[in-house]
């Protein structure tokens, strides 16, 4: 017979919704989902001390598929209202899903002083090299000669390289997954959510609507040679020689994450402030 005092166990399902996800078909975001979802229940919050936070765009439809709290917000101010939301409400586990668009090009300042200031949340960029949600412009990631209607013969611009802008700026916590890796993903996120810090895990979330070349990215994707390392200098000559397929926590920190100091004003400043304003 059942113990009914004691609460059911967490599973995945536990933060799952009743709203159908509606990715095109063959999209990585289907399984980074599902181990976003397997992250949470090895962490074992319950859905209600959760929250995840997005922006816009296919990555950026990920509260809505969970049961915790979520807040779907504007193009590239994911991390703003995210770092609001935990300094204000601490005792929150708090996730921001995001893509490359929206976390990198319109939301790039925010990310580079997020990774500064090193507030306690993880930051989970499914990262395709696509503008996936508008038709297929290229996006910061995108290889300078790719080839489409939109940019023909490529954009000839430097991509964008997240992990090292990353370190340099602050995270505490830099790590790669792959899609196709279900629960590495999972346990990647997991170790994330648990590092103190600012957490900041690109996930490889192949777009086989407008990059269907990604596929074979499953081939090409590889665990990472070494040991995640807290020395900042070494994880710079790892991510700055890396092939973009390596897989792992890359760099694991010891930086104290940020609190803000609580200023509780005198009571008689308090009054003196009232009496300037008495008419």
């Amino acid at each position: 017979m059942n113990d009914m005092t004691q609460p059911a166990p967490l599973t995945p399902a536990s933060y799952k919704s009743g709203t159908k996800p509606i990715w095109c078909p063959g999209c990585g975001d289907y399984t980074v989902l599902n181990g976003v979802l397997k992250a949470l229940a090895i962490i074992g919050k319950p859905p209600h001390e959760v929250a995840v936070v997005s922006g816009i765009g296919c990555s950026s439809r990920i509260p809505a598929y969970t049961s915790c709290y979520g807040f779907h917000g504007v193009h590239g101010r994911s991390l703003a209202a995210a770092t609001g939301l935990k300094l204000a409400r601490p005792d929150l586990t708090v996730l921001v899903a995001g893509g490359d668009g929206d976390g990198y090009s319109i939301g790039g300042n925010h990310f580079l002083h997020a990774c500064r200031r090193n507030v306690d949340l993880t930051y989970i960029v499914m990262d395709n090299h696509v503008y996936g949600m508008t038709k297929g412009q290229a996006s910061p990631t995108t290889e300078p000669d790719w080839d489409n209607k939109l940019s023909p013969g490529g954009t000839g611009v430097r991509s964008f390289h997240p992990l090292v802008i990353a370190l340099a700026s602050g995270a505490n916590f830099v790590a790669r997954a792959f899609s196709g890796d279900q629960n590495g993903t999972a346990e990647i996120i997991a170790q994330g959510i648990r590092h103190p810090g600012f957490s900041f895990i690109e996930i490889l979330s192949p777009c086989v609507t407008f990059r269907p070349e990604q596929r074979e990215w499953k081939n090409h994707v590889h665990k990472a040679a070494v040991e995640p390392t807290d020395d900042p200098a070494r994880a710079a000559r790892r991510i700055m020689t890396d092939d973009g397929f390596n897989l792992g926590v890359l760099y694991a920190g010891n930086r104290t994450p940020y609190h803000p100091v609580a200023h509780t004003p005198a009571a008689d400043a308090v009054h003196a402030l009232e009496r300037e304003f008495q008419l």
